[in-house]
């Protein structure tokens, strides 16, 4: 196991995109480009960044994890269009937005303490 595998927050940001990658199998494949795609790729660059920048500087790291909370932020927009469009419910909305806001804190915290 990698040293940043047992951090809090990137076991939560791969619960995450996990989650989001089952829910967004259930999307129609109109959206399969667009939508599902971004989210996808937004959810991800979470843990990515969080694993690139751990082998990094502290100021590196410090750099990546805030690119991280930009990933999480990026989510919103897609997550609220999906809603929109019909392709997630009010309480699958509310749920992804509080585990994307959760890990954004974590991350803030965590780039405070490196």
């Amino acid at each position: 196991m990698f040293r940043f595998e047992k951090l809090e927050v990137y076991q939560k940001s791969i619960y995450l995109a996990n989650y989001i990658y089952e829910i967004s199998d259930k999307w129609p494949k109109e959206y399969s480009f667009n939508l599902t795609d971004q989210l996808r790729r937004a959810v991800i660059s979470i843990s990515l960044n969080i694993a690139e920048g751990y082998g990094r500087s502290s100021k590196e790291f410090k750099r990546f994890l805030e690119i991280a909370r930009g990933s999480c932020f990026e989510c919103v927009p897609v997550v609220e269009l999906a809603f929109r469009r019909g392709l997630l419910d009010a309480s699958e909305k509310q749920d992804l937005y509080q585990k994307l806001d959760e890990i954004a804190r974590m991350l803030s915290s965590l780039k405070s303490k490196v």
